[in-house]
């Protein structure tokens, strides 16, 4: 049976995407989850070729049928979105502005509005060398993302048990809400990577005890620790207090900046991120078995 890991941060910008497509470079017989939907790329670092692609309906909105429509204006009167408006031809419903509230379909006199169900998104099955890929693109101005996430998990997951996968690796969205939290529920493990800075700092405890809650099998990577050793210190004091495991610590180094550029995983190439890197996956290997 496949192991999960989600790799997740309590904020942007720590690593998260270039320690989960490390470890998907590194490990055996595994598939790459990227379950950061709002922004999307771990793809991008392995170039896929897409073989399935799906439609995601994510709530629902208003439309105004002008035929039955008798121009009361009530509908407009009523919306606390702003989200309808009229001109000479009748009156519309702005699909950005949109909350599916259902609001105006109910109290419109003359059943001139329904809900229909919104298309928020695409997710999509892709290969590449052997290795699969699930990944998904949310509509701008959409923010479903909770239950696209959801959906490529669920598709991880039938594919993982079709292909017989030891792994899936889940590049997980960062922060603490609904992307989040739907990127780890049920994973056999997760690890959480941190940068020494004040906002990092903060932003782990948050998401610390998020998987907490969720009562998952957590440690710790520090990413880029040599940027500020005070603040690596304090995250290591953290850690011993509260009985955190501590997989690593990533120097920072330009090898992954010059990677990212060519659009590779940093393992691909000799350096001190990698060398740590390694480690780290054997340290997970060892954890989850």
């Amino acid at each position: 049976m496949y192991k999960q890991i989600a790799v997740v941060s309590g904020k942007g910008g720590t690593g998260k995407t270039t320690l989960s497509s490390s470890l998907i470079d590194i490990f055996d017989n595994v598939l790459g989850a990227d379950c950061d939907v709002d922004a999307s790329n771990l793809y991008l670092l392995f170039d896929p070729q897409i073989e399935k692609q799906h439609d995601y309906y994510g709530g629902k909105k208003a439309i105004i049928d002008n035929d039955k429509c008798t121009r009361c204006g009530l509908c407009q009167s009523l919306c606390n979105f702003n989200a309808i408006y009229n001109n000479e031809n009748g009156y519309f419903v702005d699909e950005f502005a949109c909350e599916g509230c259902n609001r105006c379909v109910m109290r419109c006199p003359v059943g001139a509005i329904e809900l229909l169900d919104n298309r928020a998104g695409e997710y999509y099955k892709s290969s590449k060398n052997g290795t699969n890929f699930v990944h998904a693109t949310l509509e701008p101005g959409e923010e479903t993302s909770g239950g696209l996430v959801a959906e490529v998990r669920k598709m991880a997951n039938k594919v993982a048990e079709e292909e017989g996968n030891n792994y899936i690796v889940i590049d997980g969205a960062p922060g603490v809400g609904c992307p989040a939290t739907s990127s780890i529920t049920g994973v056999n493990y997760v690890v959480i990577v941190t940068e020494p800075s004040k906002s990092g700092i903060h932003d782990l405890e948050r998401i610390v005890d998020t998987v907490k809650h969720f009562k998952r099998r957590f440690d710790i990577v520090i990413n880029k620790y040599d940027i500020n050793l005070e603040n690596t210190e304090y995250i290591e004091n953290y850690c011993k207090e509260n009985g955190i495991g501590l997989l690593g610590k990533i120097p920072f180094d330009k090898t992954i900046v010059n990677a990212t550029n060519e659009g590779k995983p940093v393992t691909q190439y000799d350096c001190e991120a990698t060398k740590e890197i390694k480690s780290i996956a054997n340290e997970i290997r060892n954890k989850i078995g």
